[in-house]
């Protein structure tokens, strides 16, 4: 059944999922406070004004305050029991506030950040992890297979970002022990594709490793053989490994690993920024080890 989307944030990630599900035949009104809306997308002049008359409004923005403001611009212009389906990565604290938000003003809400970067969200094979209730779940799945491979329910509000929260956190430890082997097999006078050859066939085999994989040659498509560039920025992984790091300290919950990547991204980010994939750590670890 075609929808009338309301999509704000339209970057890297957000573009591209606008447009395909305007491919799978929706259709899509676009708003971004810097881009303007690609081909087949029609362009809003203001938030409110994507907004007025969706069915369904996807927002995908940098953090919690961005969600939490539009939706105090927004929610009032929406027609009663709209669904607004984040697929910001955001603190699972403003998530919670926004499906609160949602709800006081009649609407109702999923939070949905994704996993796979910009070359998922082109392809169309995130995934997604949603957080809400059944029917919203029910109701957003379509749209949401329309930009991705998969969709998971995993709890009530706030949990697809717990999920988000807590995948990031194996995929920034993971890449930084792949960097270091990698490194060290250098030092040993191991050539990379020895070493993946056996990793990913072995007990090392990893996202980080087979798919990409942070040195040029055994995996022709990650961003090593492109110098780099994006992908999923440093800053990003930064972003959310700070995310995790806060929400354990607030637990009490003891993840050393997970609060010394937080550590290695964020001095790193702070160097490139969004300019290099994350991938790009091993370069750090090279320099260092010299």
């Amino acid at each position: 059944m075609s929808r009338t989307v309301a999509f704000i944030g339209l970057g890297h990630m957000g573009g591209p999922m606008a447009a395909n599900l305007h491919k799978a035949g929706h259709r899509v009104r676009g708003y971004d406070l810097a881009v303007t809306p690609g081909p087949g997308l029609e362009p809003a002049a203001s938030a409110p004004d994507a907004v007025a008359g969706a069915d369904v409004v996807v927002t995908m923005l940098p953090e919690g305050r961005h969600v939490l403001g539009l939706y105090d611009e927004i929610l009032q212009v929406a027609s009663p029991g709209t669904l607004f389906v984040d697929c910001s990565t955001i603190d699972v604290a403003d998530a919670r506030t926004a499906h609160e938000r949602a709800a006081t003003a009649g609407m109702r809400a999923l939070d949905a950040p994704v996993s796979g970067g910009v070359v998922g969200a082109e392809a169309g094979t995130l995934t997604f992890m949603a957080g809400g209730g059944e029917a919203e779940f029910a109701e957003a799945r379509p749209l949401l297979e329309a930009m991705g491979k998969k969709a998971v329910h995993c709890g009530g509000p706030g949990a697809g970002q717990a999920a988000k929260m807590c995948n990031n956190m194996i995929l920034g430890v993971s890449m930084i022990a792949v960097s270091e082997a990698f490194v060290l097999a250098e030092s040993l006078g191991l050539s990379h594709q020895a070493l993946y050859d056996v990793a990913s066939t072995a007990s090392g085999q990893c996202w980080a490793l087979s798919v990409n994989c942070p040195v040029p040659g055994p995996v022709p498509a990650s961003p090593a053989n492109r110098d780099y560039r994006p992908g999923f920025a440093a800053a990003l992984m930064a972003k959310d490994l700070g995310l995790a790091a806060n929400a354990a300290k607030a637990g009490g919950v003891n993840t050393e690993l997970g609060l010394k990547a937080a550590e290695v991204y964020t001095a790193y980010a702070e160097r490139v920024g969004m300019t290099e994939d994350f991938s790009g750590i091993v370069r750090t670890i090279r320099e260092k080890s010299a």
